[in-house]
């Protein structure tokens, strides 16, 4: 359930979070955002369900 990035990965999200609120981010940055919040949202998700199941147990 600890599941959490590498230290480089959260490096480079937080690099386009402030580049976000300072300039704005280019069309491949944007993807790059967009593909971290879906991964983000996957694993919530399995996290949940993880839970669920070792409730049940």
């Amino acid at each position: 359930m600890a599941l959490k990035p590498s230290e480089t990965l959260q490096q480079q999200i937080n690099n386009l979070l402030e580049k976000n609120r300072t300039v704005g981010l280019t069309a491949q940055e944007e993807r790059s955002w967009q593909q971290y919040e879906y991964v983000e949202h996957l694993v919530r998700v399995a996290k949940a369900k993880a839970l669920l199941k070792l409730k049940e147990a």
